[in-house]
């Protein structure tokens, strides 16, 4: 999945909404073809992966409590597996999907089954296809529909609108990625954002396929939203309305009403749109938000509401901060709070067993030998968390921990910094900017209470992080700009209503806390899901120990596992 040409990750951005009063267990059969089709999009044609040759692709429908399978056809011409995002996959990570982690690659011409089994959630999650490259972000929306057995905790709305927001590139993904791994540096940027796969009005050859939404004056609409960006966190707003946030990652919140959201990498949003002002077409509208001086693509995408009934076309565009508006990106993030009610109950984590503090910073290694590197001053871009560049191994991980398998990964990812400076500070030594290579993994008890404080640097640059953990969801407590005050700090946490979310930004030279309990065992990734930081090593696994009972122990493989 990372620094190996043989993997990179393509979104399938999966809607998942889970009703966790139904318990069901049925068993649903679907069946995935992953093949190369032609799509047209900014002018020029090329060749993408589809699902069942769509893009977007299909939807499932799904419920909490299900196991359902997914067959999956690999008519491509590079190794694939498949993750859906979010979803915790209780005791069975087996078909998690990051390749070398949990599991091998499904080669081309091959089949697999994959077994997903949901758990209690409620919301949207999303998926991706991890292919050799990068995340062209092909997207796959898969929403299910709550069961009649429970309601909404707000006025049941009129419909629900999935709306993924990703990247084009018209170059072929492949070649971006290539260049990543070759020069060491940024990958190019996109040619384009897209509002479920449309570029919008704005672009050239893209206004008559712009997607639009029709609604009924006085309805309000659930929409599902899901940041499928490569590597941006993303401003999204309409025009001349409010927008309430009343989920985040699969879990209610509070109700929030802004006139814009900001969404990381990987995150999802639930919000409410009230189609409550003058009939007419109202743009909604997604912009970048960068914190750091590293080109990006500084375009917006747009789609259209359009009242029912006939209107002159002439939208305007809603008010997006500015680009580098960090505080604005913040103080949204840091205002979601979780609905806590007698039918929305939470568990915060009272009492820290364990407590992990960790770096994640930007690094930098010196350029080779005949190399041409277009990382700072001419070095190779990594990443790190505590100072390791996580490296991917040639065994999965879960592979040698289920079977006992030595020397495939190490243990000594630390809990705490290997060493302690003024992490934020404008000017650091040039020594702390190559870190350590390895494959190391932390342990953890089985049901420890797990806090977890990331630590953003400025070494070589600061720049925010959607830090995503696979298997689980994390009450974020806190969160703050500059460095951690481990005295200070955990007196503001807040243990009555935070978020339940299972990506977390890590704001630029900020940190950010969060609380779990370890209760599902089994090898769960831990990475930034902004794709060149994850590329360059900004990662690491842990390793949940099984519990005493057999239901809390970790399942055994499945019988057909991708070969060698």
């Amino acid at each position: 999945m990372l620094l190996s040409t043989k993997a990179f990750i393509w979104y399938i951005s999966a809607f998942l909404l889970f009703d966790e009063l139904l318990h069901c267990h049925a068993r649903n059969h679907y069946r995935f073809i992953v093949k190369e089709a032609p799509y047209t999009r900014l002018c020029s044609t090329k060749n993408i992966l589809t699902v069942n040759g769509q893009f977007p692709g299909p939807t499932l429908r799904l419920h909490a409590g299900e196991t359902i399978t997914v067959d999956v056809y690999n008519k491509g011409d590079y190794n694939i597996t498949i993750h859906w995002h979010g979803v915790k996959m209780p005791r069975y990570p087996w078909t998690d999907g990051p390749e070398y982690i949990i599991q091998r690659p499904i080669p081309p011409g091959s089949k697999f089954t994959q077994k997903l089994i949901l758990g209690s959630e409620e919301g949207q999650y999303g998926g991706m296809l991890i292919m050799n490259g990068f995340e062209p972000l092909y997207m796959v929306p898969s929403l299910s529909i709550p069961s009649p057995k429970t309601s909404y905790p707000f006025p049941k709305p009129h419909a629900e609108v999935p709306i993924l927001l990703g990247e084009w590139w018209k170059q072929d993904i492949t070649a971006v990625y290539e260049g990543l791994l070759a020069t060491g540096g940024d990958p190019n940027v996109s040619d384009a954002f897209t509002i479920n796969g449309q570029p919008g009005d704005l672009y050239p050859c893209s206004r008559p396929d712009t997607f639009k939404l029709n609604v009924k004056h006085g309805k309000t609409y659930l929409r599902r939203m899901v940041n499928a960006a490569l590597n941006d966190f993303l401003f999204f707003g309409i025009a001349g309305h409010q927008i309430t946030v009343v989920g985040a990652d699969g879990s209610y919140t509070k109700p929030l009403t802004r006139d814009f959201v900001a969404i990381g990498s990987g995150n999802t949003l639930d919000v409410l749109f009230h189609a409550n002002q003058k009939p007419g077409q109202y743009y909604m509208a997604a912009r970048a938000y960068s914190s750091s001086a590293i080109p990006f693509d500084n375009t917006t995408t747009t789609a259209i509401v359009k009242y029912n009934g006939n209107y002159p076309s002439s939208p305007s565009l809603p008010y997006l901060p500015f680009y580098n508006d960090t505080n604005a990106s913040f103080n949204f993030s840091a205002t979601l709070g979780s609905l806590v009610s007698e039918e929305c109950p939470i568990s915060v984590p009272l009492h820290v067993t364990t407590q992990i503090i960790s770096t994640v910073s930007v690094n930098a290694f010196p350029c080779g030998f005949n190399e041409t590197c277009l990382g700072t001053n001419g070095t190779r871009f990594r990443a790190s968390l505590n100072n390791i560049s996580f490296l991917l191994p040639s065994i999965d991980i879960l592979e040698a921990y289920y079977g006992n398998l030595y020397g495939v990964f190490g243990e000594s990812f630390q809990q705490f910094p290997p060493s302690i400076f003024n992490f934020t500070a404008q000017y650091l030594p040039l020594f702390l900017e190559i870190p350590k290579v390895g494959t190391e993994v932390f342990f953890l008890d089985y049901n420890s209470t797990v806090e977890l404080v990331l630590q953003g640097t400025n070494v070589v640059a600061g720049i925010d992080h959607p830090m995503h953990l696979h298997g689980y969801s994390f009450y974020v407590v806190g969160q703050g700009l500059g460095n951690f005050d481990p005295e200070k700090d955990p007196l503001g946490y807040n243990l009555i209503d935070p978020p339940l979310l299972n990506t977390v930004t890590v704001h630029k030279n900020g940190w950010a806390a969060v609380r779990f309990q370890a209760n599902n065992p089994g090898v769960w990734f831990m990475h930034c899901h902004l794709e060149r930081h994850l590329t360059w090593g900004m990662n690491v696994v842990f390793i949940v120990k099984d519990g005493q009972r057999q239901k809390d122990r970790l399942f055994p493989p499945p019988p057909d596992m991708p070969p060698c």
